[in-house]
């Protein structure tokens, strides 16, 4: 397979018909390897406009979701980043391209070390992987220009906002079932965020996210 025409095509023909025009975005998932991050039984479908499974029962979103996202985001060179699942590691390394620096956190060890390879034989060395739960924190409090949870929550918690700078913008698709809504937060002030609905989709939840469950009494 000749996976740079396969690259050069899902940039024109999924990504840029799907009215993601940034350049920044658009040249930087044509240099950088899809096929570099995908499993393996999979790498044939490194391109193609689907979500492509990974072990324990994640998935890589498909590339127009993952050009969205960046869109949105709008990353700046100076712009410190979280990332909230690291999955594949494929998207880790287009935000640490755009951007200054990526903390990236994920529950599972074996994706991470994974990741971590595949980032160093790159030349990709502005990544931090922070093994853990995301839904108990990251460790030590800090804020953040840009923040990406690349699974679904059925809403988003306070925790997320409050790692917002002011000014930063977070990407996240929230909801239950089969339908869900991509937002982009805003933070514009201290305590002021304003969310803007992106397009309908749907991810698997993230790990320990699910909503309690209410009381009847």
């Amino acid at each position: 397979m000749n996976f740079e025409k396969a690259r050069y095509n899902m940039v024109e023909q999924q990504i840029r018909t799907w009215t993601v025009l940034d350049n920044h975005v658009l040249d930087v998932m044509e240099q950088l390897p899809r096929e570099h991050f995908v499993p393996e039984k999979y790498k044939q479908m490194a391109y193609a406009d689907l979500a492509i499974p990974l072990d324990h029962n994640q998935v890589m979103m498909p590339p127009k979701i993952e050009a969205h996202a960046l869109q949105a985001l709008n990353i700046q060179p100076e712009d410190n980043i979280l990332e909230i699942g690291t999955g594949s590691g494929y998207l880790t390394a287009l935000l640490a391209t755009l951007g200054s620096h990526v903390d990236s956190v994920d529950i599972y060890s074996d994706f991470q070390k994974a990741a971590a390879e595949k980032l160093t034989s790159l030349a990709i060395d502005n990544v931090s992987m922070i093994e853990g739960d995301a839904s108990q924190g990251w460790g030590k409090p800090k804020q953040y220009d840009a923040i990406v949870i690349t699974a679904a929550l059925p809403e988003l918690p306070e925790q997320y906002k409050q790692a917002l700078a002011i000014g930063g913008r977070l990407f996240a698709v929230l909801g239950e079932g089969i339908v869900m809504q991509a937002v982009l937060v805003h933070r514009t002030h201290g305590d002021e965020w304003e969310q803007k609905s992106l397009f309908e989709t749907a991810l698997p939840l993230l790990i320990n996210s699910e909503k309690p469950q209410a009381f009847v009494f």
